[in-house]
């Protein structure tokens, strides 16, 4: 099986321009490939998963990623699936957290010499004069082209601002960009920027000819894996500072059983032969599906220890085993009334369970709450220091655990 095959057969092939031309580039390890990133956090994603996966598979092939990191675009916003405007970021800000996406990405893609590069667009944006970015890139664009866009039509009805309305063409002269100085040669992204890249396509051949070879291809399921990375108590990150490795075990451990084999055919780099034998999986063999899933990518992410620490303490959850190597969240004295208690609603909200009050008296009047497995009925609940001498398990939901003990 070809490498595109494999991708397509992996469910992360949507649409593409030039197919042919495509799997000749491909296959033969001659694609010099982009996928752009927008620095607007100093960790990536669990939304980011597919691309960084689907760049180790390429370079893996053969092939050369290029990371584009989004400096540039990043001072603008990119009304793509959103209904406001982004909030606009100081260059040190935009530089920090370039510096924290190469560190993650070193662990999926191979930046040694020659083998892949990080570039940032702020590099030939910034510098771009008005006069002629009207003269040599906008007279290439239709405006009633691009207002059928449909991250432009969903934004029209709130407005759109002109700075946004830029955006489109940024993009497509970030690839006429990296055509001229690195020999790129294709570009990938989401479904939800497919105008985007049709725009980059079609001004690279416009500006330099029908015969410059300029493809395009967009990822199946991109922009449900922008959804991915949220959860009820926010982003699931790939800084273990951030998500520890436990909870993004959780994350995986706890997707749909509709999503699971999806997940592990898309995401991991088990053997299709291996995958295709689970589909007929039903009812707890889901379950150990689940836990392949989890325990793949998270030593993909953090690393084989960490992988195994966090599976066992998910077990542990279940058998009452050791729960060690669970994310704890520590108490101090300080943390206790006069009486020398907290309540069950201070210590969601002290564990990170929960953003509020209200939050967490909403969950345990629904009866999402437990304690060492035993629900917790009563929003008046309280403990004292001792009741965490031995392991205090605090769970809301399938999905989030902690373990508590006192200083």
């Amino acid at each position: 099986m070809t490498i595109y095959d494999e991708l397509v057969a992996r469910g992360l092939i949507a649409q593409v321009t030039d197919e042919d031309e495509i799997k000749e580039l491909v296959n033969t390890g001659k694609a010099v490939f982009y996928i752009g990133f927008d620095p607007t956090a100093d960790s990536l994603h669990v939304g980011h998963f597919m691309a960084l996966c689907l760049m180790k598979r390429l370079q893996m092939a053969g092939n050369k990623p290029i990371a584009l990191i989004g400096g540039g675009t990043a001072m603008i916003g990119d009304p793509s699936g959103r209904t406001d405007m982004r909030q606009m970021m100081t260059p040190e800000t935009i530089q920090h957290n370039c510096d924290c996406f190469k560190e993650q990405m070193s662990k999926f893609i191979d930046f040694s010499e020659g083998k892949a590069m990080m570039v940032n667009n702020a590099d030939w944006l910034l510098d771009l004069n008005y006069v002629e970015v009207l003269r040599e890139v906008g007279a290439c664009f239709s405006v009633n082209n691009m207002l059928r866009a449909e991250c432009y039509k969903q934004r029209m009805e709130k407005g759109l601002s002109f700075l946004e309305f830029n955006y489109m063409i940024m993009q497509s002269y970030d690839f006429y960009a990296l055509y001229q100085k690195y020999g790129c040669n294709m570009q990938f992204g989401g479904d939800d920027q497919w105008s985007n890249m049709l725009g980059g396509t079609e001004l690279i051949r416009r500006k330099l000819g029908k015969d410059a070879y300029a493809m395009t291809i967009t990822l199946l399921l991109n922009s449900e894996g922008k959804k991915m990375g949220k959860t009820q108590s926010g982003a699931v990150w790939l800084d273990p500072n951030k998500t520890s490795p436990f909870d993004f075990y959780q994350y995986w451990r706890n997707v749909d059983d509709a999503d699971v084999l999806k997940c592990i055919r898309m995401l991991t780099f088990l053997p299709l032969e291996e995958i295709e034998k689970m589909d007929a999986w039903e009812g707890s063999q889901l379950n150990q599906a689940k836990e392949i899933l989890a325990y793949e990518l998270t030593k993909l992410v953090h690393g084989e220890e960490e992988a195994a620490k966090a599976q066992e303490s998910a077990r542990a959850l279940f058998t009452g085993g050791n729960a060690a190597n669970m994310p704890t969240t520590t108490l101090t004295g300080a943390d206790f009334n006069e009486e020398g208690k907290i309540g069950i609603l201070d210590l969601m909200v002290k564990a990170e369970l929960v953003t509020s009050k209200a939050e967490a008296r909403r969950g345990v009047q629904q009866g999402g709450v437990t304690v060492n497995g035993d629900k917790v009925a009563d929003p008046f609940t309280a403990y004292e220091k001792t009741d965490f001498a031995e392991d205090f398990v605090l769970k809301r939901g399938k999905k989030n655990f902690r373990k508590v003990v006192v200083e």
